[in-house]
Formats: structure tokens, sequence, C-alpha cells
């Protein structure tokens, strides 16, 4: 009981703490930011984030057509926000395992099959966000050079494992845990290798996460600052690459931490550079769960136990086997 409650309590104390600290240095002008609001900049970012969301579940879709599950698209993107949903709430990523228990459920796909699914996606993730990151560098002065190393490294570690499942080939294991790893990978590489999937996965990587940016560069304008985009760009790589470690729930705190940093690298008062960061996490979050709410709906009340199982299952260390 008490392992269980500290996996949830400690991360979000740590995010509350990170978030009320600095509220509290920009409290008066958060408040005056608010009052200056303009409607039409707060519907152009709910606007784009939701068509950010149904590119992912075309995304998603595609991926799971690769590994053999035809769904509709309202299926899969309404998968993606549920596991999203959870994630905002439960700490490690934990609710990514909720898709594994979904698919599951709906078109009785194995747990593997359901993990792999999720590893394509976030490595197309990391990857691209990266390459936005790489391409906007050249275009910002006096870049420091640890923000070169967070850049690169996951090029890098990205470029390496698909070469690894390149040359991976037919492999075979008799011991289980390794037959059930290669398992994953033949099927990461069936999803993500060829020149097709290659090409629709990582062009509509790099779509979702431009959308992405864009959510953002609407909060600069709403709060009537002149940022240059590169920076807008890289704020949001350095954001999701340092969000992708799970050192909170749903990178709450660390990503605001994160945008706030290179916005303040690049000239813009701490003040407003928190504050970009704050309204944009904010806008992501409630346009997330208000889709991880209805998608709940769309699903049925069993998802909620769904959530509850992935959460116990990982941390009591419980297994779950292959059908």
């Amino acid at each position: 009981m008490y392992r269980k409650v500290s996996a949830i309590l400690i991360p979000t104390i740590i995010a509350a703490g990170i978030i009320a600290y600095m509220l509290f240095r920009v409290w008066g002008d958060f408040l005056k930011a608010l009052q200056h609001i303009v409607p039409e900049w707060l519907a152009a970012a709910v606007a784009i984030c939701l068509v950010a969301w149904v590119l992912r579940g075309w995304r998603y879709r595609r991926i799971l057509k690769s590994l053999g599950y035809p769904v509709k698209l309202a299926m899969s993107t309404a998968c993606i926000f549920v596991s999203q949903t959870a994630n905002v709430i439960v700490p490690a990523r934990l609710g990514d395992f909720v898709r594994v228990f979904i698919l599951r459920h709906e078109h009785t796909a194995t747990y593997s099959e359901g993990v792999s699914s999720v590893v394509v996606e976030r490595i197309f993730d990391i990857f691209t966000v990266a390459i936005l990151g790489a391409i906007a560098l050249p275009f910002i002065l006096n870049v420091p050079s640890w923000l070169y190393i967070i850049v690169i490294v996951p090029i890098v570690a990205g470029l390496i494992f698909f070469i690894f499942l390149f040359c991976m080939g037919k492999c075979s294991a008799e011991n289980r845990i390794f037959r059930i790893v290669l398992t994953m990978l033949h099927e990461i590489r069936k999803a993500s290798l060829s020149m097709r999937s290659l090409t629709i996965l990582g062009v509509s990587s790099i779509v979702i996460w431009l959308f992405d940016v864009f959510v953002c560069a609407a909060v600069v304008l709403m709060l009537g600052q002149n940022i240059p985009f590169p920076v807008i760009v890289l704020a949001i790589v350095v954001g999701n690459l340092v969000k992708a470690v799970p050192l909170t729930p749903g990178g709450m705190g660390t990503y605001e931490l994160a945008l706030a940093g290179v916005f303040t690298l690049a000239g813009v008062p701490w003040e407003i550079a928190f504050l970009i960061g704050f309204i944009d996490h904010l806008i992501k979050n409630l346009v997330t769960l208000a889709g991880g709410i209805v998608s709940i709906y769309y699903f049925g009340d069993w998802v909620v136990p769904s959530i509850r199982s992935a959460f116990n299952s990982k941390v009591t260390g419980g297994t779950s086997s292959e059908h």
C-alpha cells in the first residue's frame, strides 16, 4: 500500500512544488495576463491542439494497420486520449499501458503488439522532435553547447536503433524472455521499417509536432510577445525531450521549466517565459483531459479498471502473459 501511494504522491508533490514555486514568483503577472487574454488566440490554440490530436489518432491508426489491426480513426484517437489522460494523472508514463489493455479488449491484440505499437509511436515522436530541434538550432544565436547535446543525442540514438532493427533480420532465441523481446522487435520492425511506413510515420510525426509548436505560438501571440519561430520550436523540442523523462505526471513542472529556460536564453523576461510555458501546457492538458473523458464514455466503464490494473501491475511488479 505504501509503495502504491508513494509512487503517485512523490512525483505529484515534485510537480506541484515546481509549479507552485514558479507561479508564486509571477503571480501578479499571471493575474494580469489572465485579464488580457485574447479569446481569438485562445480559441485558435485549442483548435490547433484538437487537430493535432486527430493527426495523432490517424498516425496511430497507421501503426495498428501495419500490425494487422485495421481500426477506425475514432477508436485510434480515443485510445491515445485515454492513455495520455492517464499519463497526466499517474507517474512514469504508466498510462501507456492502458493502450495495451484497450487493444486486447477491443481487438484481442497480444500484449507485445500493444506495447510495440506504443514503442513505435514514441520512437517517431522523440526522433522527429529532435530533428525539428536540429533544424531550428542554426537559426538561433549564442545557443549553449548543452542544448546541442539534448537535441543530438536522441537523433543518434534513434539512428542506431533503426540500424539495429534493419540488421537484426530473423533472429531467434530459446530463452522465454529473449523470445518475447525479439517478438516485440520484429513487430516494431514490421510497423516502422518499410520505406512506406518510414515516409508516412516520419512526415505525419513532423506535422504533428509542428502543430504542437503552433499551439505555443498562439499563446505567444495571445500574450503580445514577438518571439522568433525557431526559438519557439526549440523551446517545444527541449520541453518535450525533458518531459520524456518521467519524473512527474504528464511532465508537469519540468515541461514549464524547460520552456521558460529556453525562452529566457533568447532574452524573454522570466515572468513572460514561464507564463508562456504554463499556459501552453495548461491548454494541452485540459484538451487532453476533456478528450480522455469523452473517450472513456466511448469505450465504456471497463476502461477505468484497466487504468487501475495498468498502474497496479507496474507498481507491484506484476506481469501479464501472452495469450
